[in-house]
């Protein structure tokens, strides 16, 4: 059995084949500048040589597939990968799965669950669905232990405006932020019904992750990590506080550089059973490391965000569910 198994996801950043205008006011790849992007990303998955990892901004399943062939370690590595579109059938952006480890089964979940919808201010149409699809995998750990796994984007902090003017006054920007601020909740509530629904389904270890466009601490991504009401306790534990204490002055644990403020808004959660702590614990995250240096040296087809990468040790009984 293998003891140690690697996690990570990474928001890749717009991966689009070339000559496709993935969104208005950006210009298509050119052949050279594909190129360029395919050959970093590809680097890139190398030097994370994760058994599973969780990509964001997908736009192109064709491109991702370009990407793993160029690849040492994932050529014939199981993926999940579809082609998202926006309601008017323009591309739009995606998550992604690249594994090493055998996916039993995956879905893309596009609506809410429960058939729920949410009203936001000055907005007529009700939010049924999520911002961008959530893809859940079922993941086998060992031959006999089941891993769920949700790959996820939520809603970005971008201003939420109704129309493209931008915004004229300081209300409808304050508005706006609101309406992306509840987008990115809703977004996170739905994650966590999701995980409700699957657990009923299957009891298992869960594990979430991807691009939260919030720290550890907001309270959107603390809804996500909610448990039930009655055991007063989060389903989901963040991984980086399962590791130990880090030096502040030498941390150097962050995915995104905005207006030269360094935020870790990329998060991989785990449940229990990877808390060396839990009664039914099967695993330890025992590392999580960050893969940003291109974030500070400018990089020809780099992303904007860093790569979060978590090391796992099972346990030795963790192959039987049972034990």
């Amino acid at each position: 059995m293998q003891q140690e198994i690697r996690f990570a996801t990474f928001n890749v950043c717009n991966l689009a084949l070339p000559g496709v205008r993935y969104y208005d006011g950006i210009e298509p790849y050119t052949d050279e500048e594909y190129d360029l992007r395919i050959a970093w990303l590809a680097q890139q998955l190398d030097r994370l040589d994760a058994d599973v990892i969780g990509l964001q901004e997908v736009f192109s399943a064709a491109a991702l597939r370009d990407t793993l062939a160029k690849t040492r370690h994932y050529r014939d590595a199981w993926h999940v990968c579809e082609d998202a579109r926006q309601p008017d059938g323009k591309p739009a952006p995606g998550v992604a799965l690249i594994s090493r480890l055998r996916i039993d089964d995956a879905e893309y979940h596009r609506l809410l669950p429960g058939e729920n919808e949410f009203l936001l201010p000055q907005r007529n149409e009700p939010v049924a669905g999520f911002t961008r699809p959530v893809l859940r995998a079922r993941l086998m750990l060992t031959p006999t232990r089941a891993l769920h796994l949700f790959v996820l984007h939520l809603k970005s902090q971008r201003p939420d405006y109704i129309d493209d003017s931008g915004g004229a006054t300081a209300d409808a920007v304050a508005l706006a932020m609101l309406r992306s601020l509840m987008r990115r909740g809703i977004d996170a509530w739905g994650v966590r019904r999701l995980i409700a629904e699957t657990l009923a389904r299957e009891a298992a270890p869960v594990m979430v992750m991807g691009d939260f466009n919030d720290s550890a601490d907001a309270v959107t991504t603390r809804i996500a990590m909610a448990g039930a009401a009655d055991s007063g306790e989060a389903w989901l534990r963040h991984c980086s506080r399962l590791v130990g204490r880090r030096d502040p002055l030498r941390d150097t644990g962050y995915t995104h550089i905005h207006a030269g403020r360094h935020d870790s808004i990329d998060h991989v959660l785990v449940s229990q059973e990877f808390d060396p702590a839990a009664e039914n614990a099967i695993a330890e995250a025992i590392e999580v490391g960050y893969l940003n240096d291109h974030l500070s040296v400018p990089t020809p087809g780099a992303s904007d965000h860093g790569a979060v990468l978590v090391r796992v040790r099972l346990k030795a009984d963790a192959a039987d569910p049972g034990a």
